[in-house]
């Protein structure tokens, strides 16, 4: 009898560890086929590619820091690859919500988008900070909750704004600053010309007036406000740039199936059939 209870207690024990280990896969998975779903139906409903870069701001701490995730160098390598299996003719509305990230990622994003010959969309359903700001600057059409915001694209020397340390010079003199400040200086001159001109060129291959384009570089680029200071739908209407705040109900409902665990990816898509080229010759 005490050899059966047992049995039974360790039967129990090991039904509940397996279904501890096996519940939250379901649930992931469950999370992303929710998410594939509202995403397939956004395509159903433009004709588009739906491509999504989605980061959490709030996340777990570690050492009493607060780990953010940001646009990284996989992050441009997926969404790269994303847009190379588009169909050229096919538009593409591109999901972001992200506090920024890598440079060099954002801008190859950038680039991709504003060298796809058929129509782009960035949506932007709550926020597109610094390098997020930089790739909706590649779209055609931006579109925006009302209450959503960009923020400026002036470059960061780590936690050092570039054009903060080129101001340096303005109030001393080179006798009085240290090498070690003297080089970051050297430094953020030329990333502030190089963010400059990366605005400006994209601007103008989306068809912007040359005018328009420099405004724009010149207000988000050079440090005139502080790095997570707010650009809102009207600001960037006055700048120039073509928004919309006709936000497809269909993001909100994607939207809401964030937060989710760490671990997920960020960029996701549906890949599309294989065009084999003889099939392509035949049409």
């Amino acid at each position: 009898m005490e050899n059966t209870g047992f049995l039974f207690i360790s039967q129990l024990f090991w039904l509940i560890f397996l279904f501890m280990i096996i519940m939250p896969i379901l649930q992931a998975q469950m999370l992303q086929w929710s998410r594939e779903k509202i995403m397939k139906a956004i395509e159903d409903k433009y004709g588009s590619k739906v491509i999504t870069l989605i980061h959490r701001q709030e996340t777990r701490s570690f050492f009493g820091f607060f780990m953010m995730r940001m646009i990284t160098i996989e992050d441009s390598e997926a969404v790269l690859r994303a847009i190379r299996m588009t169909p050229k003719d096919k538009p593409i509305d591109f999901i972001i919500h992200t506090p920024g990230g890598i440079a060099l990622a954002a801008t190859q994003i950038a680039r991709a988008l504003s060298d796809h010959p058929a129509k782009v969309r960035v949506i932007v359903p709550h926020y597109a900070m610094s390098g997020g700001t930089l790739i909706a600057l590649a779209a055609d059409e931006i579109v925006m909750d009302p209450h959503a915001v960009l923020g400026p694209v002036d470059p960061q020397l780590g936690m050092e704004p570039a054009a903060s340390l080129v101001a340096i010079e303005k109030i001393k003199e080179p006798k009085d600053i240290d090498d070690q400040t003297l080089v970051k200086i050297d430094i953020s001159k030329k990333a502030l010309k190089q963010m400059y001109e990366t605005v400006k060129n994209i601007l103008i291959k989306k068809g912007h007036p040359v005018e328009t384009a420099e405004k724009v570089a010149e207000e988000l680029s050079q440090g005139k406000y502080t790095h997570d200071f707010p650009i809102t739908v009207e600001h960037l209407k006055e700048l120039g740039l073509k928004v919309s705040t006709d936000m497809p109900e269909e993001v909100y409902a994607l939207m809401d199936l964030y937060p989710q665990p760490t671990g997920i990816p960020a960029v996701q898509y549906l890949p599309e059939p294989i065009r084999r080229p003889e099939a392509v010759k035949k049409q």
